[in-house]
């Protein structure tokens, strides 16, 4: 197992030597000059000049790109200039509160599409199979800020039953419950998709399952069909499904970017999208390569709990 990690965990590094070359070259790409974002339009020409000097801006695209990779080792993400504090710490400061969502989040979508995916595929082709099946295909086709928007128009400003933004109330907030009240929302919404694609991926491996050797002789046997369900099938139906659910998790911290803006839930993702609208290149370089760097852990550790499960993984 740990030559599996070492092996898995060398070949993360091109992966991501890749990212940070992406992040590179989209801050060249996107419209926008750090220096007038710095400094303002009224600024000198040599002002600006000297701005240029101080950031390496005058040098040629690959030694611009080693340097940025150079302060990257250091952890030097660069400075914000929206907060005018170090781009890391800014997004280390929110990554807790955008973990208070993503986290729930997982959980809900594990529970929920695992249940759905199992509970349809018991008795395929019948009117709960079929209701599954479009309730997946409405949450994959609706994009989760329509969903978050309907879902501030039902409970928060028809009912008011939930809060309609922010993560604590203005007067004598800030505990546990408060905190949790405003998360209700902002959570269904980013688990809404990962449900329908955990659902889908369970429905698919338990009916692989069901249709095994092993499942007709125990039913044959007269073993209940509860017990040949949650006893046998849904344990060695799991393996495809921990996958997903890892690979959701990811999905779920750049979802947060749409959530955390549509909910002004003050994480990651929305220090990302006020850093679009103040072309703060360094905030959202820093935030793109945070995400991007989790995303790859949490697929490392999948991998790993995989091939523990799994030993012919180790093999191959």
């Amino acid at each position: 197992m740990l030559k599996y990690m070492g092996r898995r965990g060398l070949q993360l590094i091109p992966v991501l030597f890749g990212v940070t070359l992406a992040v590179f070259i989209m801050s060249q790409i996107i419209p926008g000059d750090a220096v007038d974002v710095q400094l303002g339009g009224s600024a000198t020409q040599e002002d600006r000049e000297r701005l240029r000097e101080e950031l390496g801006l005058n040098e040629n695209l690959v030694l611009q790109y080693l340097g940025y990779l150079g302060n990257l080792v250091q952890g030097d993400f660069g400075q914000s200039v929206t907060y005018g504090e170090p781009a890391l710490g800014v997004l280390l400061s929110r990554l807790g509160n955008t973990v208070i969502i993503a986290i729930p989040a997982v959980i809900v979508a594990a529970v929920v599409g695992i249940s759905a995916g199992s509970w349809a595929a018991r008795k395929p082709n019948s009117g709960r199979d079929r209701g599954v099946t479009v309730l997946v295909l409405f949450l994959t086709s609706m994009p989760s800020f329509w969903l978050g928007m309907i879902l501030i128009l039902i409970f928060g400003l028809t009912f008011r039953v939930t809060p309609v933004s922010g993560m604590e109330s203005i007067v004598g907030g800030g505990g546990f419950l408060d905190i949790a009240h405003h998360a209700v929302l902002p959570v269904v919404t980013l688990a809404a998709w990962s449900v329908a694609i955990i659902t889908r991926m369970t429905r698919a491996s338990m009916l692989q399952t069901l249709g095994s050797d092993y499942v007709r002789t125990a039913r044959s046997r007269g073993i209940p069909e509860r017990k040949v369900i949650y006893g046998h099938a849904l344990g060695n139906a799991m393996p495809p499904v921990i996958t997903v659910i890892g690979l959701q998790a990811g999905f779920l911290l750049s979802g947060a970017v749409l959530t955390e803006t549509v909910f002004s839930w003050p994480g990651i993702g929305l220090a990302m999208s006020q850093a679009i609208t103040s072309r703060d290149t360094a905030l959202l370089q820093g935030g793109i390569l945070l995400i991007a760097i989790i995303f790859v852990i949490i697929n490392f550790i999948v991998d790993v709990l995989y091939a523990y499960f799994n030993p012919k993984i180790k093999i191959g």
